[in-house]
């Protein structure tokens, strides 16, 4: 049975807090998919001068958006952890982000391993706007122990 999560319920099991929260909704479906939405503000830290007049929303924004997507994926997994990005690899941006924008953020597991006390996890995931593809790319992370 699909999961679905509200920006509240999200803040239960990531650790991220505004303005670095970039998950407004999400759910998880029967397949195990991430299915995630995030609106760009008109306000953002990021685009206030990524460019005065013209923002644009910075690519590595964008893939902290699909980062904070890939860690729902594992959300039972992620208290008394941090999430801490690894690797970025076959990133590809090929449309514009700009505030007004609704992101639809797909993500699925590709693999997973267990390295000492850490957990690893390898995703693929892709944002989109208004039905076009806008950067994709494959991302790992850890769940490191939050030390005492």
């Amino acid at each position: 049975m699909s999961q679905t999560f509200d920006k509240e319920a999200i803040k239960t099991f990531l650790p991220h807090r505004e303005p670095m929260l970039l998950i407004d909704e999400a759910t998880i479906d029967d397949d195990g998919v991430g299915h995630c939405r995030y609106t760009i503000k008109e306000d953002e830290f990021f685009t206030r001068g990524h460019f005065p007049g013209d923002p644009v929303v910075p690519g590595v924004i964008q893939c902290e958006i699909m980062a904070q997507s890939c860690a729902i994926l594992v959300k039972d997994e992620i208290p008394g952890n941090m999430t801490l990005y690894i690797g970025l690899n076959n990133v590809r941006f090929k449309n514009m982000v700009r505030p007004g924008d609704v992101c639809e953020i797909t993500s699925h597991m590709v693999d997973k391993r267990v390295a000492g006390d850490n957990k690893i996890f390898m995703c693929s995931a892709r944002l989109d706007v208004n039905g076009k593809l806008c950067c994709k790319g494959d991302l790992s992370f850890a769940l490191v122990p939050i030390a005492k």
